[in-house]
């Protein structure tokens, strides 16, 4: 699992930074803030000032270790220095999806005998979906879930982010959720855990909110089968106030 700027300074959304590398509609900066996306969720976006304008970033491409940051304009020229913003209303809709698919995983956790996620997915639009492995489980039972998610969202829980080592994640249970897929150890052979005090607590690498009461409500628009073991639960978030 790599640190990210926006773990170690999540309050960063505009910095300096140095082109190290370019080819056409995509730069390499010496240092981002932006977060690259992964494990379902999208990255980040913004803009980079440079001498001759503006150019949006649409996207964070990872190839290996290197994060290129894809322009909307292919042509862009930047220089060696350059301002980045990074786009504050998506990182706050898709943190606060992010946040509120921990609390469904939650209570998905406990009324369903530890039922593990199989996968997900947040998008740049307010919506997300969660996959559980849960073949004996009716439909409209896990519909049934949305006041409680609400209720959990309205109580102001914090929201913190931990590091503890793999070797303590791997004999707790509960903390790595995904059936198939654990999240890697950082090179000192650590995992990154959201912590939502009293309710909640997995490895992630993700954004989050820093409290549950950040976030607006969460609809629940639909539950449908993908096979014979597995309930997608998709949802979709309200204006904050909504």
């Amino acid at each position: 699992m790599t640190v990210y700027l926006c773990h170690e300074q999540p309050d960063l959304y505009d910095f300096e930074a140095d082109v190290i590398g370019a080819r056409p509609g995509a730069v390499l900066l010496s240092r981002s803030a932006l977060h690259p996306g992964g494990g379902g969720q999208v990255s980040d976006v913004g803009t980079i000032e440079h001498a001759g304008g503006v150019a949006r970033i649409t996207c964070i491409s990872t190839e290996g270790a290197q994060h290129w940051h894809v322009l909307d304009d292919p042509a862009a020229i930047l220089a060696s220095t350059v301002a980045v913003h990074v786009d504050r209303d998506h990182r706050s809709r898709v943190a606060q999806l992010h946040t509120d698919t921990h609390l469904l995983n939650a209570l998905v956790f406990d009324r369903y005998a530890g039922a593990l996620v199989t996968g997900a997915q947040i998008n740049a639009d307010g919506t997300a979906r969660m996959d559980f492995d849960l073949p004996d489980v009716d439909n409209d039972e896990l519909r049934k879930l949305e006041p409680a998610l609400n209720d959990l969202v309205r109580r102001g829980f914090e929201v913190r982010a931990v590091y503890v080592p793999a070797s303590e994640a791997d004999a707790t249970p509960g903390l790595i959720r995904s059936l198939s897929v654990a999240p890697p150890p950082t090179p000192d052979g650590m995992l990154r855990v959201i912590d939502i005090v009293g309710v909640d607590r997995q490895a992630c690498g993700g954004t989050h909110l820093t409290n549950t009461a950040e976030s607006g409500m969460v609809q629940i628009t639909k539950v449908e089968n993908k096979g014979r073991r597995n309930r997608r639960v998709r949802l979709k978030l309200l204006p904050v106030g909504g």
